[in-house]
């Protein structure tokens, strides 16, 4: 999402690098590109004008002007700008003292509410807690069967709230509570209704249902392809219901990011979450810091950690290790890994979690297939045992074979086996090997 910004405030600091100090002229001129790129962004133009100003103010600063590294010094400043406006720091999300937290999920129609109150539910589970769904959106049916769905997926229990209830919504909601108490389920989770557009009858159904449950989380579900809407939306939701946090969904997508920039400062709430995909797994906490240091290009290896933590299968990994240092990694191993890769996201993601230095600046232009990865397990899938464990007996008429059983090429059957030998010969050169050794 926020490549095109990225690659302009990375032009900035390679313009700053090569000035050898920072002057107000050449300072003048970067600010000038970094507004530019802001704008084009879709950031709103106060928060670009505030953003700026307090740039302009510690850049110029004697600090800056006599270090020895001006334009690193910038970096920092500018780092420390886009993580303030970003929200500063993770925000947790609130739990009540006294059971069942209630979260009342809001927001437009289409904007994700339903998939999201799914994806909350599995994260909660993640973390030790029971979740209850309920669906008050009663205008649309579908909304009810679909969090139905969701939930048994999850295998997370979903309240079945009749439309009739609602004659009486205050009983209705008070008796969904009793519900989430009883049976120890913490948080309850609420589904709401929502519109095309910001209306007086949706505010003022979600005023009663928030007046109801009193939610410890009130929290915004803004599409973050829709760009400054989303914020003005967001604005809209907090001046009339009043808001805890925000969630924005599809941070993965293709958008210019002036929503993710903009909507902390406007609506004062911090993002807690972002939905990086369809998945019901692809849901993140929000790092500001971290996001920071991704749009100036330097990477977020301490997400991409923990991304590998949650897919990886520990006893596995370890197995694997002493597999390279005995030089007996196979075609299994090999698969077991890329199924661990396809846990942790698309092939995008994880390579957008890399610092843009080097060969992996060039990395991350790429348009990485993520079929590759199911076509080269499908493939290797195809093989007996013993073609697994030794490929060395892969003929071209064994080739053939799994090439028809995968439903694949022979040629992409034969890149498979070149990159994995490729793996072997670095292994064998005993760099990896080192340091495993050293990881104990």
């Amino acid at each position: 999402m926020f490549d095109q910004l990225s690659d302009h405030l990375q032009r900035m600091m390679k313009f700053l690098r090569g000035e050898g100090q920072v002057t107000e002229k050449n300072m003048a001129e970067a600010l000038r590109m970094m507004r530019l790129a802001f704008l084009e962004a879709d950031v709103n133009y106060k928060v670009v004008k505030e953003f700026e100003a307090r740039v302009k103010a510690k850049a110029l600063g004697e600090e800056v002007l006599r270090s020895l590294t001006p334009a690193q010094q910038v970096l920092k400043i500018v780092r420390d700008e886009l993580t303030e406006i970003l929200g500063g720091a993770a925000k947790p999300l609130s739990f009540a003292s006294a059971p069942p937290s209630v979260f009342m999920l809001v927001g437009l129609q289409g904007c994700g509410k339903t998939t999201t109150c799914g994806k909350l539910a599995r994260w909660v589970k993640g973390s030790g807690r029971n979740a209850l769904l309920v669906s008050i959106d009663l205008k649309r049916p579908a909304a009810q069967d679909q969090l139905k769905t969701i939930g048994r997926s999850l295998e997370v229990p979903c309240y079945d709230l009749k439309a009739a209830a609602m004659a009486d919504p205050r009983a209705a909601l008070q008796e969904v509570v009793r519900a989430a108490r009883d049976r120890g389920l913490d948080p309850l989770i609420v589904d709401t209704a929502g519109r095309l557009h910001v209306d007086d009858e949706l505010m003022a159904e979600l005023r009663l249902v928030k007046d109801i449950l009193r939610p410890v989380e009130t929290i915004y579900v803004g599409d973050a392809m829709t760009g400054q809407d989303a914020v003005r939306s967001a604005q809209a939701f907090e001046e009339r219901i009043g808001l805890t946090s925000i969630i924005l969904t599809k941070l993965d997508g293709d958008a210019r990011g002036g929503a993710a920039l903009s909507i902390v400062t406007v609506t004062g709430k911090p993002i807690k979450f972002a939905g990086v995909g369809e998945k019901l797994a692809e849901l993140e906490v929000f790092h500001p810091e971290r996001m920071a240091s991704r749009i100036l290009g330097m990477g977020d290896i301490l997400s991409l950690i923990e991304k590998a933590e949650e897919a990886t299968d520990l006893r596995e990994a370890e197995e694997v290790a002493r597999k390279i240092r005995r030089e007996a990694f196979t075609l299994d191993d090999f698969r077991k890994q890329l199924v661990q890769l396809r846990k942790m996201g698309s092939l995008s993601q994880v390579v957008g979690h890399l610092p843009a230095v080097g060969p992996l600046k060039q990395m991350g232009k790429l348009q990485l297939d993520d079929r590759k990865v199911v076509h080269f397990e499908a493939i290797i899938n195809s093989m007996t045992p013993a073609e697994r464990a030794d490929p060395r007996l892969l003929n071209g008429s064994r080739r053939q074979r799994i090439a028809r059983g995968s439903g694949r090429p022979v040629h992409e059957v034969n890149q498979l086996v070149k990159q994995f030998q490729e793996m072997q010969r670095m292994m064998k050169g005993g760099a990896l090997k080192k340091i495993l050794s050293k990881m104990g």
